[in-house]
């Protein structure tokens, strides 16, 4: 059975919309979550997961992946029940404007929104369509784009269980911008424990992606996770980095790590998601001690299974 479906993913290997579903159809059937959690380490980091009394950030991302569960975490992935949650704890100010939510492409009717908005899959990483001008957008596409999404179980390409049991919707948002930088920056704040210890901004996504990593005092760290850093490339410290750090440090609370995203426009301070499993846990670090010094933070709980 294995070497029957390899072949048919190999056979549509050109047509991305199939490929994809028939990899995640072989991984749900055919691998282990311990199986796929290795094969993929070993595949974007080259050498193997440590399991077994781990120590670095990465492999114990995947330790969290195989052997810790909360089912908050996956209310905090939904892009859509998150905001109930950032609702009753920080308060509702902090969200971007909702102006739909859909359980069907066919219920999204173009003309009935703005000039500019953003379309995500409430239950995937990387579901985004961002339109700054639907004039310019190719409509028929992103329909194709978005009954993707609704087919995927984003959990089974990489076993990041939060995302598992999360109904598959799109929500559809006011499209922001830094209009002095032509983009918007995320302010990612990486917490353990509660606590916030780095925070990284990435720029130039849409060029040639780079990502800055400061400490809480703002001093631009030598380390890098997969991108590279642009130490010329200026960052003023945000005036609300003190709110964004006390925000996070409630957003953050019992969880052995997440990462707290914010965006700042127009001075105003917005939730952007929380994210339990940076990179998926492949992200390759520089140099290796940043990576055993991200990895120290992280006290991982009593194994759920």
């Amino acid at each position: 059975m294995k070497k029957i479906i390899k072949k048919i993913i190999l056979e549509h290997e050109t047509n991305k919309y199939i490929y994809e579903s028939i990899k995640e159809t072989y991984s749900k059937y055919c691998m282990t979550d311990e199986q796929l959690v290795k094969k993929k380490f070993r595949k974007h980091l080259e050498r193997e997961v440590i399991l077994d009394a781990p120590v670095k950030y990465n492999d114990k991302l995947q330790w969290l992946k195989l052997y810790w569960r909360d089912s908050k975490a996956t209310l905090c992935a939904d892009k859509y029940e998150v905001r109930k949650i950032i609702e009753n704890t920080i308060g509702a100010q902090y969200l971007n404007e909702l102006i739909a939510v859909y359980d069907k492409v066919e219920d999204i009717d173009i003309n009935q929104l703005p000039d500019s908005f953003v379309l995500k899959g409430t239950h995937g990483s990387g579901f985004n369509i961002i339109c700054k001008d639907k004039k310019e957008l190719d409509w028929p596409k992103a329909q194709k784009i978005m009954r993707h999404w609704l087919k995927r179980n984003y959990h089974w390409t990489k076993r990041e269980w939060v995302y598992k049991d999360i109904k598959p919707r799109i929500v559809c948002e006011k499209y922001l911008e830094e209009m002095d930088v032509g983009e918007l920056r995320d302010y990612k704040i990486f917490c353990f424990n509660g606590e916030p210890k780095v925070i990284e901004v990435d720029f130039d996504r849409f060029v040639a992606h780079k990502r800055n990593i400061y400490d809480l005092d703002w001093n631009l760290l030598e380390g890098e996770i997969k991108y590279p850093r642009d130490p010329h490339y200026i960052i003023e410290k945000p005036d609300k980095l003190k709110e964004m750090l006390d925000l996070s440090r409630i957003l953050a609370q019992g969880f052995p790590h997440v990462r707290v995203d914010f965006y700042i426009v127009e001075d105003r301070l917005y939730f952007g998601e929380l994210t339990f499993f940076h990179e998926s846990g492949t992200g390759a670090f520089r140099p290796e001690a940043f990576e055993i010094e991200m990895g120290n933070w992280i006290e991982l709980p009593t194994r759920n299974n």
